[in-house]
């Protein structure tokens, strides 16, 4: 891999930005097109570009399996403890109103956070596909 300097290079400035326009739909699906499954989905294609520029083995090194493991996990855990949440404070569960202190901020803060469970769960889910397709 250590012959493509140019893939490497163009690698170095699109993985930021495609980082970023992730964070970017993640936070900005509250409001408009977007959300949790799209920015995971996102998120996860620029570490995945990262593999396919610079190795498969440099990428476990950045991301180790069991760190995605876990990663997965608590992004489940963040969607099932929002829903209970709600179930805690009088509502059903993922009932959003409840979690503010008025209706409007309960709803905001309830999508984020299933958005946000979702998100990571999706990213972290994508990546440990990824490593078991493309075993060396």
């Amino acid at each position: 891999m250590g012959h493509h300097l140019v893939l490497q290079v163009i690698a170095k400035l699109l993985i930021p930005l495609i980082l970023l326009f992730a964070l970017y739909v993640q936070f900005h699906g509250d409001f408009g097109p977007g959300g949790g499954f799209q920015a995971g989905v996102i998120f996860a294609s620029g570490f995945i570009l990262y593999a396919l520029i610079y190795g498969i083995e440099n990428l476990r090194k950045v991301v180790p399996l069991d760190f995605l493991r876990i990663l997965s996990s608590l992004g489940l855990m963040l969607y099932i403890g929002t829903g209970v949440a709600g179930l805690l404070l009088g509502g059903n569960f993922l009932d959003y109103n409840v979690l503010g202190s008025n209706p409007v901020a309960g709803q905001h803060l309830g999508i984020l956070l299933i958005e946000l469970g979702v998100g990571i769960t999706v990213a972290s889910v994508m990546l440990q596909m990824f490593y078991v397709f493309a075993r060396p």
